[in-house]
């Protein structure tokens, strides 16, 4: 008959060691942590597996326990666009929690995945109380804010190398393995859509670098075996994007000039030709 009490005592015993463990939650009271556990549930999905999708009501905060996932969006012609991936001991779906609406993106299973939620309705009355907690999630909203801020800039502004090259770096940053070697367990076509290319011109290059011994490609996976020559083509000047670029804010800095004048008489010095405007 104590055998129901016993596994129930299990289970919160292990709800609030994965708290204990987690970066955002661990350094919380341990008041505060247990008060966090008895609203806290365990999901277990199989990789590919949806986890919630666009639109959906944001009903709470997530955190990875194991695996990694996916938060992408998707396009009218039927292409994703990756937008972060979020690795164990780290959290999403902060954005819905906070302002309570739906959700802004999907997010998807990249890997077997063991997850921990809390619900809106009982996280938002304990953040009134927790000041330091709520200033932690502001801080990872506003550093993937940043991050989403920079990947748009790459997509723009970028050529193919250096934008594949910033993505490998962004991805190994937080593998396993060692600094000079990393493997990232993700797809080609997972890869084109953070960069937002094509699959076939994401492995033209991927089996550029491959052949150069910079990384090694695998079913599902890609190993940086020369991070310094990742790293390398990162940071190389990229001429035409960098004219672009200024050229882009030669028309921007016109724009606001004329704003403060009739429009209608700064519409002649806009008309730039059309091979110095794309050149």
């Amino acid at each position: 008959m104590t055998l129901p009490n016993s596994k129930h005592s299990s289970a919160c015993a292990g709800k609030l060691a994965l708290l204990r463990n987690h970066s955002l939650f661990g350094l919380l009271p341990p008041a505060a942590i247990e008060h966090l556990g008895s609203y806290m549930k365990r999901r277990t999905l199989p990789r590919g597996s949806t986890i919630f999708a666009k639109g959906d009501p944001g009903t709470g905060l997530m955190g990875v326990l194991a695996g990694s996932v996916k938060i992408s969006v998707p396009s009218a012609d039927g292409r994703d666009i990756v937008l972060n991936i979020i690795h164990e001991d780290e959290i999403f779906g902060e954005i819905a929690l906070l302002d309570g609406h739906p959700r802004t993106a999907d997010a998807t299973a990249m890997t077997d995945c063991e997850l921990m939620v809390i619900e809106r309705r009982d996280f938002i009355a304990y953040l009134r109380s927790q000041p330091d907690l709520t200033m932690q999630i502001i801080e990872i909203l506003c550093s993937r804010l940043r991050r989403t801020s920079e990947q748009v800039q790459d997509v723009t502004f970028l050529d193919l190398p250096k934008r594949l090259a910033k993505a490998l770096l962004r991805l190994i940053a937080d593998a396993e393995g060692q600094a000079s070697m990393r493997k990232v367990t993700i797809t080609q076509r997972e890869i084109s859509q953070i960069i937002g290319r094509s699959r076939e011109s994401t492995n033209k290059q991927l089996r550029i670098w491959a052949a150069h011994g910079w990384i090694r490609l695998e079913r599902g996976a890609v190993t940086v075996l020369r991070r310094e020559k990742i790293a390398e083509a990162a940071a190389e000047e990229a001429p035409a994007a960098g004219r672009k670029f200024a050229i882009r804010k030669r028309h921007l800095d016109i724009m606001g000039a004329c704003r403060q004048d009739a429009m209608s008489a700064c519409v002649s010095p806009l008309r730039y030709p059309a091979r110095e405007r794309y050149r």
